[in-house]
Parts: C-alpha cells; sequence; structure tokens
C-alpha cells in the first residue's frame, strides 16, 4: 500500500498521531564539534556539577522525604524508581531543557515518519514498525509497511503451526523436536535471551538451541545433544553471507546431508534472509524463507522473521503479547511528555552519570533467572549502537559516548562483583530489574531474592558508615576494611511479572533509552561501521593461513601467523 503525498504516518491507528516532519539538525547545519558543549543547559549542568561539593544522597532524601515519589515514574507496567541518583529538582529540569535543546522530540518524531535517520546507510531505522498494529499506516519511502510485516508474521506464525501440529515433520517422518538457531550478534542474542526469559511459555515438546560461536566445538556440543532426523535448523543471516553464520549453517548441512542424505535438506532447513537465490543454491525452498528490510537492524531485530526460533519454541499467542508490549512503550515514548517518559528518564540519567560524573560503565542487574542473557543482549543494544567517537557530520566528540555495559542476574553478581560496587574506587551506576510476582512456585525464594535487591539498591546509596559499625561492636582495626561509603547511583526497575508483554515494554524502554542518548551526543545509532574492519582483515588472515594468499602485516601480526601455523600442523596438542 502507497503513502499518498501528505498522509499521515501513525504509530497508532486508535491515536491517529501525525509525527512531525525531519525538523531536527539537519545534515548540512549539523551541531558543531562544540555546539553540544555550549548549549546553555549543559553549561548549567556542568556548573551544578562543579558544585555539588559533598552531598550525598542520605543528605538528598533527608533534605527530601518525598524524593522518592517525585523521581519515579511509572508506564506499560514498568515502576522505575531513579531516586537513588545524584539529582535535585533544578538538575533533572536542565536535563530535561537539554533534552529539548538538542531537538530530542523532533529526532524521535523523525525515526517515526520513517525518516533516513542512519545517515551513513541512507536508511530508516524504524523498528517501532516491526511491532504495529494491524491497520496502522507507517510509511518508509511512500510505501506503508505495515501489510508487509504482518504478512510476514503470519507467514511465521503458520509455519510454526505446522511444526507444531506434526504437519511439518523431517525427511523420515518424524516430529521435529528439536530447533537450531544459527545466527551471530543480532541474530541470536534477541532469540536466545528471549528464549530464555519466556521459559514459562516454552513449549515443552520443543527444544531450542543457539549456535553462534564458529568455533567448532560449540557445534559439536550441540550436535551431541540433536537427532538429525528430529532437528530443524533456522539460519538466519539477511544476505545469506555472513561467514559465521554460513560457515556453520554449511557445517549443518553436512551433518544432516550426511545422516539423511541430500534430500533431506529442504525438510530440515529454513532461512531468515532476504536474499533468494543463495538459500535456493543451499538447497533450502525459499517457500520457506522468512524475510524483512534493510530499516531493520540487528540489533532491533529480535521482534522481525529473526524471532522464528522464538514464536517457534512458544507460539504466536505469546510472540503477539511480546509485540505489544513493545509497541506499548513505542506509544508512552512517542506521546508522553519528557517529564514522565521512561525511556528519557532512563536516557537522560545515563547521560548525567556518564558525561558530568564521568562513569564509565553500568551494571545491569536482573534478579530473574530467566533474564540472565539481559546484560548481554543489551550490551550489544547499547555499546554497538552508540559505541562512536564521531558525530553525524563526522565530526570528533567532544564528550564521552556509550558506557560499557556488563553485569550478572541476582545474587550470582552478589559474591562475584559487588564488592567492587560497595567498597571499590570506580563509579559503575546500576540498574536493578525485579518482578513482584515469582517466576516460580518457590514464592518464599522469591521474597529472598527480591529482599536482595533491594537491600543491594539500599547498600549502595547509604553505605555502612564507621559510627553503625562501632555500635555493632566491630573491632577498631576493622573498621576502615568494612566501611562501605554508599552514595553510589543506581536505578530501581520493578515490574508486576515477567510476561510476554512485560519483556516487551522492557526491550522498548531500553531500546528509546539508547536511542535518547544517542540524540543528545548527535550520532548514528543505528549503523556499525566498527565491525566491518574486523571482519576484512579476518578474511584476509583466512587466505594467507591456508596459503592462498600473502597480505602484507605488521611484525606482530606476522610473527603470530607463523607460530600458530607452526603448532596447528604440528599435531602437538601442547604441554
Amino acid at each position: 500500500m502507497a503513502c499518498p503525498p501528505g498522509s499521515l504516518h501513525l504509530i497508532s491507528p486508535v491515536t491517529g498521531r501525525q509525527a512531525k516532519p525531519a525538523a531536527y539538525i539537519s545534515k548540512e547545519s549539523g551541531m558543531s564539534e562544540t555546539a553540544l558543549l555550549d548549549l546553555a543547559p549543559w553549561r548549567a549542568l556542568k556548573e551544578q556539577r562543579t558544585r555539588w561539593g559533598n552531598r550525598t544522597l542520605e543528605a538528598l532524601f533527608r533534605e527530601q522525604p518525598g524524593r522518592a515519589r517525585e523521581f519515579s515514574a511509572e508506564a506499560c507496567g514498568i515502576y522505575l524508581d531513579y531516586s537513588k541518583n545524584w539529582l535535585t529538582p533544578k538538575i533533572f529540569g536542565l536535563l530535561m531543557d537539554l533534552a529539548r535543546a538538542c531537538g530530542l522530540e523532533a529526532q524521535r518524531d523523525a525515526m517515526l515518519a520513517g525518516d533516513h535517520i542512519n545517515r551513513t546507510e541512507d536508511r530508516a531505522a524504524f523498528h517501532v514498525a516491526l511491532r504495529a498494529p494491524p491497520g496502522t499506516v507507517m510509511c518508509v519511502d511512500g510505501e506503508n509497511v505495515v501489510p508487509q510485516v504482518r504478512e510476514v508474521l503470519q507467514h511465521m506464525a503458520d509455519f510454526a503451526e505446522k511444526v507444531h501440529s506434526g504437519s511439518w515433520r523431517g525427511a523420515t517422518g518424524k516430529r521435529i523436536r528439536q530447533v537450531v538457531n544459527i545466527g551471530i550478534g543480532g541474530s541470536y542474542l534477541g532469540p536466545e535471551m528471549a528464549y530464555g526469559a519466556l521459559r514459562r511459555w516454552r513449549r515443552p515438546d520443543l527444544r531450542v538451541h543457539f549456535l553462534a560461536n564458529v568455533d567448532g566445538a560449540a557445534f559439536r556440543d550441540i550436535s551431541s545433544q540433536l537427532d538429525p532426523a528430529e532437528t530443524l535448523f533456522v539460519v538466519a543471516s539477511k544476505t545469506f553471507t555472513t561467514l559465521e553464520t554460513m560457515t556453520n549453517a554449511r557445517l549443518a548441512r553436512q551433518w544432516i546431508a550426511g545422516a539423511l542424505g541430500e534430500t533431506a535438506i529442504p525438510r530440515h532447513f529454513v532461512a531468515v534472509s532476504t536474499n533468494a537465490e543463495a538459500v535456493r543454491s543451499f538447497g533450502m525452498d525459499p517457500a520457506h524463507m522468512f524475510g524483512f528490510w534493510d530499516w531493520v537492524g540487528g540489533r532491533y531485530s529480535m521482534d522481525s522473521a529473526i524471532g522464528l526460533s522464538t514464536m517457534l519454541a512458544t507460539g504466536n499467542g505469546a510472540f503477539q503479547e511480546m509485540l505489544r508490549g513493545f509497541h506499548a512503550m513505542d506509544h508512552h515514548f512517542c506521546e508522553t511528555p519528557l517529564e514522565q517518559n521512561l525511556p528519557v528518564l532512563l536516557g537522560m540519567v545515563a547521560i548525567w552519570n556518564n558525561n558530568f560524573w564521568d562513569a564509565e560503565s553500568q551494571a545491569i542487574l536482573p534478579y530473574a533467572h530467566d533474564l540472565a542473557r539481559l546484560p548481554a543482549y543489551l550490551q550489544q543494544l547499547q555499546m554497538e549502537s552508540n559505541g562512536k567517537s564521531v558525530d553525524m557530520n563526522g565530526q570528533p566528540l567532544p564528550v564521552r559516548s556509550a558506557p560499557i555495559i556488563w553485569g550478572e542476574p541476582g545474587t550470582d553478581g552478589q559474591h562475584s562483583f559487588y564488592q567492587l560496587l560497595h567498597q571499590g574506587t570506580r563509579l559503575v551506576p546500576c540498574d536493578f530489574i525485579g518482578f513482584c510476582q515469582p517466576l516460580s512456585d518457590l514464592g518464599d525464594q522469591h521474597d529472598l531474592l527480591m529482599a536482595n535487591m533491594v537491600a543491594q539498591a539500599e547498600a549502595l546509596a547509604f553505605g555502612n558508615s564507621d559510627e553503625a559499625l562501632r555500635k555493632q561492636g566491630v573491632p577498631e582495626w576493622q573498621i576502615p576494611h568494612r566501611f562501605s561509603p554508599g552514595n553510589r547511583p543506581s536505578n530501581v526497575l520493578l515490574a508486576d511479572a515477567l510476561t510476554p508483554y512485560t519483556l516487551g515494554a522492557l526491550l522498548g524502554l531500553y531500546e528509546h533509552s539508547v536511542f535518547t542518548q544517542g540524540a543528545i551526543w548527535n550520532i548514528d545509532s543505528f549503523d556499525q561501521w566498527g565491525v566491518e574492519l574486523g571482519k576484512v582483515l579476518s578474511r584476509r588472515i583466512l587466505q594467507d593461513m591456508r596459503g592462498e594468499a600473502t597480505h602484507p602485516h605488521d611484525g606482530s601480526t606476522l610473527s603470530l601467523l607463523r607460530r600458530y601455523q607452526e603448532k596447528r600442523h604440528s599435531g602437538s596438542a601442547g604441554e
């Protein structure tokens, strides 16, 4: 369906909201290298930081009895408490002023209008269309893409139903019991994370594995658990040329053909791709290819056909609920004033900690076993999106961009790196993520888990003073070692339960938070050219290793190549 000139670009058929034209900073007149530092809100925030002195979170809570209420917000079933950050009402107002001065609202509207905000690749970044309800009009280059999206989703649902009902079987007539998602980066991190997060919605008769690492040991480990006759491979590569993915796909093909014969390939392989000819050459039926579009970035693609393995694991109903949660957060981001807008609040607090307090990293700490892979997923989302050193005009950034994202789930991390969080010399703002309802039938253990989460946020903020330690009877000589200074910032995100809807809303929240930060820095959050150089060099070095070519290298690289080749072919496993 074409979009006629002047047609509305809607985020929802219910609201009928029209996205504003792209009135943000243009390519030609973009923000200069120093323009950000010259903005009045930025200068005022620097002054506030300079004048902060020795104020502590403990003092802020004494001064503002209603602080927890003032610095909290709720939307889409997620409650955000950001009161344990170094914020005052004045600083909060300046952060909102900064967001407006940097054109955040106009940049957001440009994204929702399908403008080519991914400038270096001249593409839209239109992942919001992946979760648009039927009947929505969302246009890229004059074309309403929602019908295409819904068509692919229906294709996925139909295929998943065939697998679940047993009408799609392997070449020997056995039902599919095992699915292997072959992909890398955004083609696996999202589906793998969702597979863990939606454990309670998974079908008991189907198990999904994720093969990303090109290390042959990864394939051997997974294949040892499989029966070829009951295994379906989902090969996820937009171009069907991704080196690691296609290397693993060819290995899987050889494994299936060796066990079941060449004619078995079409029953045991499907593709998530746009390259029909390459899919056909591989031996698959292009009718079982699930497509997506160049306006979908890999790390924003888990709710596209890349999520086929998720739908196979959970069914269409749970997948649609996840999309509904994503869309609800899109709508909230689109419609809500900045001061109550969860992605904006999360993003601007990160700007404050990163750019004004020099926090180099941020810990993601989900108190939920099923969200074990969330830190890795958000690591890619933030660091690949905003790990840039130049702005939209190719000028060096005058400030730090993306923080380093890391973390582990729940109490696992408490007995690992929390020592550094509480008593170390580095500033590490934390996001605690928890749920009021347990993820199992062991409710008492869930109470213990959540008590730990709330206690950790409290301990980081308020610490353990010398005086308190003395009252506890701690020997004087031990006090310096047991003293915890507190005054360390954190956010707490609390939802009722981990459901498909909540998962979609949570991921949408972080997506738009990353977008918010990129808008402040005036960078392209949707390209990833830094990833490409290593790919090019690895192909050259592989040719050198195999004697197919000789490329010039530095002395260290040549020395490493010689040593590898000597040891690789010596037959020795090492001492």
